[in-house]
């Protein structure tokens, strides 16, 4: 748990600070738009009500790592299944010296993957898997950086701010 503002934190949710309950009120403006018929959040203050103790309270936030964990790894196995949209595939030469109809038997095999297990995938996000190809063991590995490719994602369960990098090696290279 912490104080710090979470939101827009996938998995991220406030909670009373005090009895930690989830039934957590703000105050808000709201201004009716006439071309859309509806409310539209205007502003949202500083002060925060539980319903459950019910009175004034400072809010907390909680993160459901479970929800956060299957979430990443629905975005690793679509994102090596294909889906490409914010990634990119990194080959090394020792995959390209394999020649040119390996790569798509590799890339194949990549997608396929499914021999996860708590040993070999401790985290549970799906971003590492080794196989043997024409003779030589192959590593791939997801990474999760920023869009600008500079630092770690700041929340690899987001992919508007996270860019995924596939890396395709032979183990010899690593």
């Amino acid at each position: 748990m912490t104080t710090q503002d979470l939101s827009g934190f996938v998995g991220a949710y406030p909670v009373c600070g005090a009895c930690k309950a989830t039934a957590v009120l703000r105050d808000a403006w709201a201004m009716w738009n006439r071309m859309t018929g509806a409310w539209e959040l205007q502003a949202i203050f500083d002060e925060a009500h539980c319903e459950a103790c019910g009175g004034n309270t400072r809010l907390a936030w909680e993160v459901d790592e479970d929800f956060r964990t299957k979430r990443i790894r629905r975005l690793n196995d679509a994102f090596r299944r294909g889906d490409v949209q914010h990634g990119t595939v990194v080959i090394t030469e020792g995959i390209r010296a394999l020649g040119d109809d390996a790569l798509p038997r590799i890339m194949a095999t990549i997608a396929a993957f499914d021999a996860f297990s708590e040993d070999k995938d401790p985290r549970g996000e799906h971003d590492f898997g080794a196989f043997d190809c024409q003779g030589d063991r192959v590593f791939w590995k997801i990474d999760t950086f920023d869009r600008d490719l500079t630092y770690h994602s700041p929340d690899a369960a987001n992919p508007e701010v996270t860019c995924r990098v596939l890396t395709v090696m032979l183990a010899s290279e690593y």
